[in-house]
């Protein structure tokens, strides 16, 4: 492996000119710069983070830890994240729990390692149970897409409630009656919220919680909401509408739509949360609840930070954005 000594026989300086280049290049002449740096790319010189690291005292990296790569809404948070840490100099390690409280404890040992500057972690046990282990390592972190009690941590989410009242409030309106909810996981906070807030927009009609009907699934992905609209379309009496709790679902659900020869909307309105790229370019686009994914990833990454940086007192604080209705084909057709 190719080390700073080398580079500095390469160029015919000293080690302390090299350092300069890297660390400090306005000390150095632009020709002395210039030698250098044609000598690190000649060598493939890489500078060790860990060596760095251990004489500035504080990593580079982030840890960014979240349920479902697979789900375009964690991939803008990732985005946003990423975005803000950049402007810092910041690179942004991001690992994937599939949900599995185990792959959890896993990354974030790894992040405990490799001494990562501040974590951001959407936790797979909305408990938190997880992350007490790695709370002891002294690392900050803040939770993306969940709200924790107390004033311990920051977070920063989005009112899941909220969500949930303006989907099932936007179907009733249209003229429906009788509602299916593809909810998820139940262990999940959203998914409950989400629920929370759909049976208040039917007590708001005057209409019991008996006009929703759960499909509960174990995932949140296509193939769930496929499976979910084959049970859909299997109940007596059908519902008119459905809320997903994503709109992964959403799509598998529209998908069982088409392949039954179910219209959508006319037959059955469809609506997802998330709106995720995918949504507005479905078959037939899809009415979505709006999660600012990016916002959050950058607003979580920006409380880190300001956690790392500060070096004095830190003012914990719980960030809850509001959602959005977006109203297209899924769902626009009146039930008079």
């Amino acid at each position: 492996m190719v080390g700073i000594k080398d580079v500095a026989r390469h160029a015919g300086v000293s080690v302390g000119t090299v350092s300069n280049v890297l660390n400090r290049p306005d000390t150095v002449t632009e020709a002395i710069r210039i030698r250098v740096q044609a000598s690190i790319a000649e060598l493939g010189y890489v500078r060790s983070e860990s060596a760095r690291q251990l004489r500035a005292g504080q990593s580079r990296i982030l840890g960014l830890l979240v349920l479902d790569m697979g789900n375009p809404f964690f991939v803008d948070i990732a985005r946003g994240a990423e975005r803000t840490a950049r402007k810092s100099g910041i690179g942004v390690m991001v690992c994937n729990s599939n949900q599995s409280t185990r792959d959890e404890a896993e990354y974030l040992a790894l992040f405990a390692e490799q001494r990562v500057r501040g974590v951001l972690v959407t936790p797979a046990d909305d408990s938190g149970r997880g992350l007490e282990a790695f709370r002891r390592h002294g690392i900050p972190l803040v939770l993306v897409d969940r709200v924790r009690s107390g004033d311990d941590v920051c977070s920063v989410s989005v009112d899941d409630v909220a969500g949930g009242s303006l989907a099932v409030r936007h179907l009733v309106t249209a003229g429906h009656r009788a509602i299916a909810y593809v909810s998820g996981p139940s262990h999940l906070s959203q998914i409950s919220d989400r629920k929370t807030g759909a049976l208040a927009a039917l007590a708001e009609a005057g209409l019991g919680p008996e006009a929703l009907t759960e499909l509960p699934t174990e995932t949140l992905d296509v193939a769930a909401g496929r499976d979910a609209g084959a049970r859909l379309l299997g109940l007596s009496p059908r519902p008119t509408a459905v809320f997903c709790a994503n709109d992964l679902l959403a799509l598998g659900v529209l998908q069982s739509m088409f392949a039954a020869g179910v219209d959508v909307p006319r037959d059955m309105a469809i609506v997802g949360y998330d709106d995720i790229e995918f949504a507005s370019a479905a078959a037939v686009p899809l009415t979505s609840v709006r999660q600012p994914a990016l916002a959050m990833g950058s607003l979580a990454a920006d409380l880190l930070l300001e956690e790392t940086d500060g070096g004095g007192e830190h003012e914990h604080r719980q960030v809850v954005l509001q959602p959005e209705l977006v109203v297209r084909s899924s769902s626009r057709v009146s039930r008079g």
